[in-house]
């Protein structure tokens, strides 16, 4: 059965693979984290005995009756664990982030408490971190020409509220076109992507409203629905089983104590998830949802510019209705090398937003030369800039990911996702291989993202990496064998004439 709805429902193959962590692997990763966690008390002793200096924030002493600010308990892990591998995170960047990037070279005297700059710059490391999907992270070519020139006209900042005197004809221009690339009634803007769930969420569901949220959605999804006050329930990962038993028990049981009927049920999901690779289940989703009267949020800030063959998005990518989805949210971050986030949907639901969404109300606009390179790369990717660059683009991913995650497969590694998500989880399981992972690649030059717990789940600690249309073929196999290269190390003297 389960079988011949998903030949009905979906129009191609969907395959996503999630091999589960060996037993021995599993022991040894927990025994790896236990020697951590007895080293680590035995520093906290040896610091509270003076024997090593303590570089954590405190309470006076003067302050020891008060209600305490730091919990020191809740710090451990900060303290001993990523304390020594904290080396592999916050790198300056010192130049555009794309296909390759330069790095501030930096040491650490103290054992990564603090950071020193060596003056030295680590040329041309190839970039498999950013989510430059498309390539639209770049400082030349047409999208950072009409930046600037949109820079000369309306200057960098607005200094206002969209509400006030922030609403310029370039805002309602991108919205414009916002809206026709989603193929939606009406869109809106904003100038945070972060903000675009945590603070619109809360204005669409309210007290007596039933959210459910995919155990994997991102923070901001969480936090916006913890602002709204509606109840919260989540369902296990794209677990189609486990969203309907929910919507089952929501609609016979109603709402707790009372049994009165739910205002409203939400239901909360992403067309990429960033940390699994794994894409959402949407055709299932939108059967659930239709049949059980919910609303459906899908929130695209991966999935829009990189699936698709139109690069539409996970809507897209199945070949459904976007009017089947009630709200569509994404963010500008990512394919269009820009900033900010935007909701589409019919005009009644945009309308309502304008005047009831905290992010639409009291945040300052979106800045013009950040507008004109979303509505520059949106037209690229749409073919209205009258070239196939944009159509040459997402092939170019599609290959590159299919590319990359084939040839990892073949060299044993475990891979986490979609075959077709751009977003490449490569498991390292034990907390050693965290660090030694990401600086071993950076000494090839090859930069990367490595994630562990509390990010993860402590067994499951991985490397990230985001494949881009702007890496070559050439870069791909520098990473695949990992190659050594060297740091590219030149002195920093005319990026920062006045030292660091």
């Amino acid at each position: 059965k389960k079988k011949w709805a998903n030949f009905i429902l979906y129009n191609k193959p969907f395959v996503e693979q999630f091999e589960e962590t060996p037993l021995v692997v599993a022991v040894l990763t927990y025994m790896g984290y236990g020697i951590l966690t007895i080293f680590g008390y035995l520093r906290d002793f040896l610091r509270d005995w003076g024997f090593e200096k303590c570089h954590v924030a405190r309470e006076r002493d003067a302050q020891k009756d008060f209600v305490p600010l730091y919990q020191d308990f809740e710090n451990f892990y900060t303290r001993n664990l990523y304390m020594r591998i904290r080396d592999n995170w916050n790198r300056p960047i010192c130049s555009v982030p794309g296909a390759k990037m330069d790095l501030v070279e930096r040491v650490s005297k103290d054992y990564n408490w603090t950071f020193e700059h060596t003056g030295m710059v680590v040329r041309e490391v190839i970039n498999m971190g950013s989510y430059n999907y498309l390539g639209f992270a770049e400082n030349t070519g047409s999208c950072a020409e009409a930046a600037t020139a949109s820079n000369s006209v309306y200057g960098v900042g607005v200094a206002s509220t969209r509400y006030e005197m922030g609403n310029l004809d370039i805002h309602e221009e991108m919205e414009q076109l916002v809206a026709r690339f989603l193929g939606v009634e009406s869109a809106m803007a904003f100038g945070m992507g972060f903000a675009t769930n945590s603070m619109n969420i809360p204005a669409l569901a309210g007290k007596g409203c039933l959210i459910l949220s995919d155990e994997l959605n991102h923070a901001s999804l969480v936090l916006g629905a913890r602002l709204s006050g509606s109840t919260i329930r989540v369902f296990k990962h794209n677990n189609m089983v486990s969203l309907e038993k929910m919507l089952k028990d929501a609609i016979v049981h109603g709402q707790p104590r009372t049994h009165r009927p739910w205002k409203k049920i939400l239901i909360l999901v992403e067309g990429i998830y960033s940390m699994e690779g794994s894409i959402v289940r949407l055709p299932e989703v939108i059967a659930l949802k239709k049949r059980y009267k919910a609303y459906l949020y899908l929130d695209e800030a991966h999935s829009i510019g990189a699936l698709g063959p139109h690069g539409g998005g996970v809507v897209d990518y199945f070949g459904l209705d976007p009017k089947d989805v009630d709200i569509m949210m994404g963010t500008f971050t990512k394919s269009f090398g820009a900033a900010g986030g935007y909701i589409g949907g019919k005009r009644e639901l945009i309308d309502y937003l304008r005047s009831h969404s905290h992010s639409a109300i009291y945040a300052t606009s979106m800045s013009p030369p950040v507008a004109q390179q979303i509505i520059t790369s949106m037209k690229i990717i749409m073919g209205e800039d009258g070239t196939t660059l944009g159509a040459d683009r997402l092939r170019q991913l599609s290959e590159n990911t299919t590319y990359f995650r084939r040839k990892l497969r073949e060299m044993g590694f475990i891979i986490y996702g979609n075959n077709d998500s751009p977003v490449v989880p490569m498991m390292l399981y034990m907390p050693a291989k965290i660090g030694a992972f990401g600086r071993e690649m950076l000494k090839r030059n090859i930069g990367t993202v490595v994630v562990g717990f509390p990010a993860t789940p402590i067994i499951e600690s991985r490397a990230r990496f985001c494949v881009s249309a702007a890496h070559t073929r050439d870069m791909l196999d520098t990473v695949i064998q990992r190659r050594y290269g060297g740091k590219k190390r030149v002195k920093e003297g005319k990026l920062f004439p006045g030292g660091l």
